[in-house]
């Protein structure tokens, strides 16, 4: 496997659990060769030295086109608020990132209908707070990607997406099949405890009877 794939199958899987794995964090690059027309994600990931730390963070993105001078200040995102910042980018920013919490990780934003005019240099920044005892640390964290943008995929990218398919159907069969494992093993658990208590119940009943004829005989003497 390429590092390019390797690179952006961590990424997706990153951004797939990160809900569930609040915990964990792994800096991953972003993919760099986006398509005319379609969608992109532009990856951005900074992890807190010391997950145990409360923090809070805000993150902005800047665009340099290619040929440019300057950057511009595109898109702010302190939660729960994203801000779309620069008219050539007005509805096609979407926040990627860490969602549910001040506590920002993940960065990422979501590129809408990719133009050529999206070619250049973006820098991503994490402005962060760490709530300390004593006191509070604050901490900026840059981070630059580097976007071409084509007329159509390349085979190799083609040939990264299909793979990451194949993984993300690989993971979810395996998911499938751990869910029926667990639902078969519930059901047949709750199988063998009804059969044990109706046992249990027929043992009982059968000993009440018993009694009662032994009772009954010793009268009838």
């Amino acid at each position: 496997m390429s590092p390019q794939v390797r690179s952006l199958w961590s990424l997706c899987f990153i951004l797939m659990f990160a809900r569930w794995c609040d915990g964990s964090c792994a800096e991953v690059d972003s993919m760099t060769e986006a398509v005319v027309g379609e969608g992109f994600l532009l990856g951005c990931i900074s992890c807190k030295r010391r997950a145990e730390v409360i923090g809070a963070a805000t993150v902005d993105w800047h665009f340099k086109p290619t040929g440019g001078d300057e950057f511009f200040h595109i898109f702010h995102y302190d939660y729960p608020t994203s801000t779309i910042l620069h008219e050539d980018f007005k509805s096609r920013l979407e926040w990627s990132g860490t969602k549910g919490t001040a506590d920002l990780q993940i960065g990422a934003i979501y590129i809408r209908n990719v133009t050529f005019n999206d070619t250049g240099t973006y820098t991503c920044t994490f402005e962060r707070t760490l709530f300390l005892p004593l006191h509070n640390e604050h901490v900026i964290i840059k981070k630059t990607v580097e976007l071409n943008v084509l007329a159509e995929a390349s085979r190799e990218l083609t040939a990264v997406i299909s793979e990451i398919m194949m993984y993300v159907i690989i993971v979810f069969l395996q998911l499938w099949l751990i869910g029926v494992l667990i639902y078969c093993y519930k059901k047949i658990y709750a199988e063998n405890e009804d059969r044990e208590a109706r046992k249990a119940l027929r043992a009982k009943n059968k000993l009440i009877k018993d009694s009662k004829d032994t009772c009954d005989g010793v009268h009838l003497e």
